[in-house]
């Protein structure tokens, strides 16, 4: 998903020497030919946006591909990257990384400080482990990588598989098929209470640039933007946009997941960015690329 609409919004901007257009896609997961392509590209910036993701059922079913895809590819283009000496690199992580009872909002001090949330452990150390190889490099090597911790990321280009997409795709999936079949009832997992914190995946590309361009540091920088909300709100909200009629059933008996994950991106304000979309405006523009684009 990031990737893809990474490279429309570069262009977009005006970047027109992109590796990705001029080779094509690189194979992350096998080193060899990671190196062949850096060869042919002599990249000289590289976010890094991580390896396979789901939401909690796909990390319960999943963890140990979830872990190891993740793994392979920060290791391999983090090395790659050493290698060849590009300039700049920034790793995008995940809200996860944070221990399952931090204080909120989250700060990246408190990284490591706690135990993880079980339902999606696997993945949350695969990106703590990229966190600290981007610090032992610097560290090390004395090169400029960077890292940042994006709240809940949706948008066009996201899944939308009913089992293993995060929270937004998922439910307007389902009330999607709910409204279509004409079922009278939509399952949540969970008691609808955790709050969330959530990110147009456009407003997160335009932060990426924006901090690969600003920010030297050591510490990860959080991005979020201050719009959070309940599960239970979010769905009633999809359940407005999508104008499904029928009712909302919690399913108790399934994970909540981190009972809140709410972000402090105030270095990043402070730095001069601001997210551009408000929640309700993003969400049409998802719900309508859903249907224009996956279900044409």
């Amino acid at each position: 998903m990031i990737r893809d609409r990474f490279l429309a919004l570069l262009r977009g901007k005006g970047y027109s020497n992109l590796a990705n257009d001029r080779a094509g896609e690189p194979d992350v997961q096998n080193i060899a030919r990671l190196t062949e392509y850096f060869d042919i590209t002599s990249p000289e910036y590289v976010f890094v946006t991580g390896g396979k993701v789901g939401g909690i059922q796909a990390n319960q079913q999943f963890p140990a591909e979830l872990m190891l895809d993740n793994l392979q590819v920060v290791c391999n283009l983090i090395q790659v990257s050493h290698i060849h000496n590009v300039k700049k690199l920034l790793y995008i992580a995940s809200s996860c990384s944070y221990p399952k009872h931090a204080e909120q909002p989250m700060q990246p001090e408190m990284l490591m400080t706690g135990s993880l949330e079980t339902t999606n452990a696997a993945y949350a150390t695969a990106n703590l482990a990229g966190i600290e190889l981007v610090s032992a490099y610097r560290k090390q090597y004395n090169v400029n990588y960077v890292s940042v911790i994006p709240a809940n990321v949706f948008g066009p280009g996201d899944k939308f598989d009913q089992d293993a997409s995060h929270v937004i795709g998922a439910l307007l999936a389902k009330f999607y098929q709910a409204q279509k079949s004409d079922i009278q009832s939509v399952e949540i997992w969970g008691s609808g209470t955790p709050r969330r914190e959530f990110i147009y995946l456009d407003d997160l590309v335009d932060a990426c640039i924006f901090v690969i361009n600003e920010y030297d540091g050591l510490p990860p920088l959080n991005i979020g933007t201050g719009q959070v909300m309940s599960i239970a709100e979010v769905a009633s909200k999809l359940k407005k946009i999508t104008a499904y009629k029928g009712d909302l059933v919690y399913n108790t008996n399934k994970p909540d997941g981190m009972p809140e994950k709410v972000l402090d991106s105030s270095k990043l304000f402070a730095m001069g960015w601001t997210p551009k979309y408000r929640f309700d405006e993003s969400v049409n523009i998802t719900y309508q690329w859903y249907m224009e684009t996956l279900l044409n």
